[in-house]
């Protein structure tokens, strides 16, 4: 307890009962119970004070890191995009274009018209 003996904290003892006198020393005690009881609870408070202002300040940095890989995630996606719409357009240009491709025609097989089959 601080670095006192109990050597120490008998001599301390003695001389408060020398110095407040034995019929007052139990309210004295009570008194600087009650003082050391409402110092400790301040200082849980503050300490939970400072807990509770850590973690927020913690939960904001993960809020920011959070927000930056989304951007990062949005960029890439909308960047993907483009690229999709670039490889669909140069297609949908080589379909309306067919002569700038190189692909052979297959001639396709007429059907007959009435007048064409032959009846018995």
């Amino acid at each position: 307890m601080f670095g006192i003996d109990f050597s120490e904290l008998v001599v301390i003892l003695v001389i408060a009962l020398i110095v407040v006198g034995p019929e007052r020393l139990p309210k004295v005690a009570r008194t600087l119970g009650h003082l050391w009881g409402r110092a400790q609870r301040y200082i849980n408070g503050v300490k939970a004070d400072i807990s509770r202002d850590m973690a927020i300040e913690e939960i904001h940095k993960l809020r920011e890191r959070v927000q930056q890989e989304a951007d990062g995630v949005e960029q890439a996606m909308s960047h993907a995009a483009r690229n999709i719409n670039q490889q669909t357009q140069q297609l949908h240009g080589s379909v309306m274009h067919p002569d700038q491709m190189a692909t052979p025609q297959i001639p396709r097989k007429s059907k007959p018209t009435p007048e064409q089959i032959p009846i018995d």
